[in-house]
């Protein structure tokens, strides 16, 4: 290479480096993208609670034709859990362990026709009044009892560990023979019409039920105010759970305030509800 080609080789080169230089200086970086705004936090799903109920109580809580649990007590929990934005998922479960399975943490929550008292409030906490109760003898037509000290007796058919156990088991004694015990009333009545006992002592609801419905049992209905004390039901939470027993509490005053409680009422028993009653407690 010549020394001119030299020297036009470096202008060149120079000319080369500051044109560089120069697009280098009058690039414009890109603006940073802009952060994407956070997504709101999607609503938790409401928990799922499992409840307890034994489906042989028509027509509170019993199974239909297609083995589904139907009923008063069923149609308003579930208008209850809507109102109080939680779920529910029905189980069968027999009346002698029931509250064994809601203690030991295998249902959430109970609706049985479960009267509130004294002494289940000790292991259980309840939810405010729902239905008002009271017992009521089954007798078969022609049946000389007028009252409930006319079973003194007799031979009494209960459901085990209701509130009719217990009254009937006052009267007559705990451990007395002429006490008979059933899984669940209906089985009791059905004892009743075969001639196995005298009497039957039960909720009020459940026998008006049962007798409306099986009039070839020839049964009527006999009241004493007198010796029943008013029960109300409740629905019964495991003892300390604060949260669950304030939102059934805010969905019951939810459908008692909007009418849907009388209208589940009326449904089933095709009469406006009465009045509530002061109860007793034990």
């Amino acid at each position: 290479m010549t020394r001119t080609d030299t020297r036009s080789f470096l202008k060149l080169s120079a000319a080369l480096a500051a044109g560089l230089v120069l697009a280098a200086c009058g690039k414009q970086e890109a603006p940073p993208a802009a952060a994407s705004a956070p997504e709101a936090a999607a609503a938790p799903a409401p928990k799922t609670y499992v409840v307890g109920t034994d489906a042989a109580y028509a027509p509170f809580e019993y199974q239909n034709d297609k083995g589904e649990i139907v009923g008063f007590s069923v149609d308003l929990l579930n208008a209850v859990a809507e109102k109080g934005g939680f779920k529910i998922e029905f189980k069968n479960t027999p009346w002698e362990g029931i509250f064994n399975a809601l203690q030991q943490g295998d249902r959430d929550v109970l609706i049985s026709s479960v009267t509130i008292t004294d002494e289940r409030k000790q292991t259980m906490d309840f939810s405010d009044p729902y239905f008002d109760a009271i017992q009521l003898i089954a007798v078969k037509e022609g049946s000389k009892v007028a009252k409930f000290d006319d079973l003194k007796k007799l031979k009494v058919g209960v459901q085990t560990g209701t509130t009719g156990d217990e009254v009937v088991s006052k009267l007559l004694g705990k451990t007395s023979t002429s006490v008979k015990r059933f899984e669940s009333t209906p089985l009791a009545l059905k004892e009743l019409e075969a001639g196995g006992v005298d009497a039957v002592v039960a909720d009020n609801g459940v026998v008006i039920n049962y007798v409306a419905n099986n009039a070839g049992a020839k049964f009527k209905t006999v009241a004493d105010t007198a010796s029943f004390a008013p029960e109300q039901y409740g629905i019964p939470v495991r003892k300390g759970n604060a949260e669950l027993l304030a939102m059934i509490n805010k969905g019951l005053a939810a459908i008692k305030a909007d009418g849907t409680y009388n209208a589940i009422y009326k449904k089933t028993f095709n009469i406006d509800p009465p009045a509530p009653a002061q109860a007793a407690s034990n």
